[in-house]
Parts: structure tokens; sequence; C-alpha cells
């Protein structure tokens, strides 16, 4: 089996990491200031390394779950990070959500150390995470892709390979964008029936019964009718991210977007108002004050 690094244990990472160790796989992990789940895997036998490179250079495939871009890359570049490490045959995968553009900058650095570089973002909760069902959108060099099946495969229901490198990245900001546009217009709704006297469930029963039910409805649903966040285990933080990545990346295309504006508002208004580490389906707590 592969000798796996991953870097970036958060919530999403850590929920990987013990799934892979579930399966069996070597592995060498590098945390950062929050330690928790580095320990969680430490204690079921995982070893650490003291930098990127050195992470590298001990794993066959080394992997990546981390916030954004900027952390992606100072992962990735300098004497310590991970393209310093590599050598021949040796595939990274980043499963965050990033800016395509500077995946196929940091994937060309990394053919240079005659290595693949893959973007792999994820779909679905870090609990799909801890019971290997989660979504896989990957791109990049399809025989290495497709080498690697097995272990996407414990880590994944659904795996897709999408095209060339960055294509997963950009197929994941529309997927967030749509996503995060659908929680808006949804929590605002469950807001709207406090306001209008009328019962969240009521409404709930009759969209989920026609063509507006969906996933993501539930997720709310799940919080707005029945008090439970985790559903949708996201914050406002991260989903202002995702929503400016997508942005920012038409604005690359050279084009404008127009629906992400609402979006982005109502999100940066909620973190504002000091909300950020919130969870997303919370947002209909903000509709309904802002409604006050």
């Amino acid at each position: 089996m592969k000798h796996i690094g991953f870097i970036g244990l958060g919530l999403m990472g850590s929920a990987m990491v013990q799934r892979l160790l579930d399966q069996g796989y070597t592995l060498t992990v590098l945390g950062n200031r929050d330690r928790t789940g580095v320990e969680a895997a430490l204690a079921r036998g995982a070893s650490e390394s003291a930098t990127a490179r050195e992470l590298a250079q001990a794993a066959d495939v080394i992997m990546l779950c981390m916030g954004n871009s900027d952390h992606v890359e100072g992962r990735m570049r300098g004497p310590d990070g991970v393209i310093a490490g590599l050598t021949a045959g040796k595939v990274v995968i980043d499963f965050g959500t990033s800016l395509p553009g500077s995946t196929i900058a940091l994937g060309a650095e990394v053919v240079e150390k005659g290595a693949t570089m893959l973007d792999c973002p994820l779909g679905r909760t870090p609990s799909h995470g801890r019971e290997g069902k989660l979504n896989i959108m990957g791109a990049g060099d399809k025989a290495v892709f497709d080498s690697l099946r097995p272990v996407f495969e414990d880590l994944a229901e659904n795996i897709f390979h999408l095209g060339d490198l960055g294509a997963g990245h950009t197929i994941k900001l529309i997927n967030n964008f749509y996503a995060m546009s659908s929680v808006q217009v949804m929590s605002e709704a469950f807001a709207a029936c406090d306001v209008a006297g009328v019962s969240r469930e009521a409404l709930y029963n009759v969209l989920s019964a026609g063509p507006n039910g969906s996933g993501m409805m539930d997720f709310i649903k799940a919080y707005a009718v029945d008090g439970d966040p985790e559903k949708l285990a996201f914050t406002l933080t991260n989903a202002l991210k995702d929503v400016g990545y997508y942005d920012k990346m038409i604005t690359d295309f050279g084009q404008e977007s127009i629906m992400a504006k609402g979006p982005m508002s109502a999100i940066r208004r909620a973190i504002d108002d000091g909300h950020g580490a919130d969870l997303v389906p919370t947002m209909v707590d903000n509709y309904r004050r802002w409604f006050s």
C-alpha cells in the first residue's frame, strides 16, 4: 500500500486521516497550531514530520487538505516545502478548494521535479469523510489518477475525473457557488415564514415535494426546523472564501459574475456581525434578525 503523507488535519483532513488509518495505510502527518487531529492520528500509529519537505521525502503520495490557496502555496514552496522534497514518481494531491490558476502554476513546478500534481477537491461533509463516502472531483494526468483509484475508493463513494489539472477546482468552485447561493435563498425563505406567521416545516414539506427539493435544502431544514446545524459542518468564513474564489475565477476569465454578489454580501454581513465561525445552516438566524 502507498505510504501517504497528509498535510492539514482540520475537520475534513482529520476525518480522512482516520479513514485511511482504518484501511491500514502507513501515514505521516503534518499539522498546524491546532494539534487535535495530529494527536488523534499519532495515537493510532501515524508518524509526524517536522516539515513539509521531510514529509514529501518520506511519502509516496502527498495529500493536502487546507483552507485556501495561500495555505497550499505556503506548504508547497520554499526550502522546507513539499516541492523541495519531491523526487520522480511521487504524486501530490490537493483535496482543498483552491484557485485553478494557483493549482496549474504549482503543477508546473511539481512536474519539474519529475512528480505529478492532481487537484481533487471534495464534496460532502467530514462525517462522510470518516465513513469513506466523499465525492472526489479529480483532475490532472489520467493515468496517474487511475493508478490511485484504489486509494480514492477507500475515501469516496463517487469519484470523477473531470479533465486537465485545474478542472477539479474549477468545477468545485462552481459547485460551491451554486450551493452557497441556494443556502441564502433557503435561509431567507425560512426566516420569511416567521415574519409571515406560517410554519417553516409546512414550507419545507411543500418545497421538498416538488422540483425544489434538494440535499442542500435538507441540510438547512435540519437546522431551521429541527435545530441541528451539524448536517452541514462548514463555516461562514469558509463559505465566503469559496464564493469569493468563484467570483475571482470569473474575473480571471475576463467576465463579471452577476449572481455571486448577493451571497457574498449576505455572508460578509453575517461575518461582520461576529458570526464567521458559525456553521452555514445558521444563516437562517441572521436573516431572521435582519428582518427584525
